[in-house]
């Protein structure tokens, strides 16, 4: 029998973001920021839209609400949440590229997954329940922690849930402020590349321009080093 290779070992767990990492829903969060400031006549720009990328909710509506639109913070975010839930509910979901294939994959190959969003519970369900039984084991939203990412709260949420540590793990995120999340948590972090430019980036152990073609053998390939290092940190 052939020996594993240290450097190609399957991750405990691999924990998801949503927003822009597993379906690409950026676009409608920002329209929906568009139509609410344009309502209270408030100037808002693409550049405007572009800084909440990764942020929690309560901070983009902390901003919203600076910005001119005379609502409570509160309402803001079930606004936007109910804008952008309606646009996806009963509707094909706009899954990035090879972020489903590998999910399942993952499923199939027997490693857990959780999706770890800053986005309200009610629309990480959308996106959970389309991935059906090959989909995720654990669901950890922005509603079930005290502090949004950067904080590793999420990620060391779900993978408390799952039974694992945080260290064995693999976080695959898109954006400055959940890469710093999931690196905080002590995951091996990969950073895909989508809305915000890759250069702009922080940290992160693997960065990648786009998950197709990426499946369960490649994606330990990649992040096999990183996983080994961790493993033998902790041993020490």
């Amino acid at each position: 029998m052939t020996a594993q290779h240290p450097d190609r070992v399957l991750p405990a767990a691999v924990l998801w973001d949503m927003d822009g990492t597993l379906i690409d829903t950026e676009p409608i969060w920002q329209q929906s920021q568009v139509e609410l400031t344009a309502r209270y006549g408030a100037e808002w720009t693409h550049e405007d839209g572009l800084s909440l990328v990764g942020s929690g909710l309560e901070r983009s509506g902390e901003i919203l609400r600076d910005k001119g639109v005379d609502m409570e913070v509160e309402e803001i975010v079930q606004w936007m949440t109910d804008y952008v839930t309606e646009r996806l509910d009963g509707e094909e979901l706009p899954w990035r590229p090879g972020a489903r294939e590998l999910v399942e994959e993952l499923h199939d190959r027997g490693v857990p997954t959780a999706l770890v969003t800053m986005s309200r519970r009610k629309m990480a369900l959308v996106a959970a329940e389309a991935l059906g039984a090959r989909g995720f084991r654990v669901v950890v939203a922005g509603d079930d922690v005290d502090r949004p990412k950067p904080f590793p709260d999420a990620y060391l949420a779900a993978a408390d849930a799952l039974g694992v540590e945080a260290t064995a793990c693999v976080a695959v995120e898109d954006s400055a402020t959940g890469v710093a999340a999931a690196v905080a948590s002590g995951a091996v972090t990969v950073a895909v590349e989508h809305i915000v430019p890759l250069s702009e980036i922080g940290g992160g152990d693997v960065h990648l321009t786009t998950l197709a073609g990426v499946d369960v053998d490649r994606l330990v390939e990649l992040t096999g080093p990183a996983l080994a290092a961790r493993t033998e940190a902790v041993a020490r």
